[in-house]
């Protein structure tokens, strides 16, 4: 086992709605697949190299803010995405946070009602700041 987790799925009350959010909160296109028994909106991976998940409609999940948070990478733009957040249908709820070698996390409240938390790790922190 390379990591401990594999893949993830956030759940969506109105999947285009929660697709418009992410796409636009990230600034990047998630693939839609229409094809299986639920809808599925794919945050862009690797396949084999990293972590996958999605954004997905299924009678069976039901978004909400108790249980296990996903982070999402930010690709070292970390405030650029949290200023995307309200105008997008969501809500900060807990600022950008320093936490040391590990980089810096902000969490958020999407537009389907679930928590979600944005990270961007040390090194993307520091090049960040060596270009500015």
């Amino acid at each position: 086992m390379s990591t401990a987790i594999n893949w993830f799925e956030l759940p969506a009350i109105d999947f285009d709605r929660a697709r418009s959010f992410y796409e636009a909160v990230l600034g990047t296109e998630l693939k839609v697949d229409t094809s299986g028994r639920m809808p599925m909106a794919f945050f862009p991976y690797s396949e084999g190299k990293g972590t996958g998940g999605a954004i997905v409609k299924s009678e069976h999940a039901r978004p909400g803010t108790d249980g296990p948070i996903v982070y999402l990478d930010t690709r070292g733009s970390l405030e650029r995405c949290l200023r995307r957040v309200e105008a997008a249908g969501g809500k900060v709820i807990v600022p950008v946070t320093d936490i040391g070698p590990h980089g810096r996390f902000a969490i958020l409240i999407d537009s389907e009602g679930n928590r979600v938390g944005l990270h961007e790790p040390r090194a993307a922190t520091s090049a960040a700041s060596a270009a500015a």
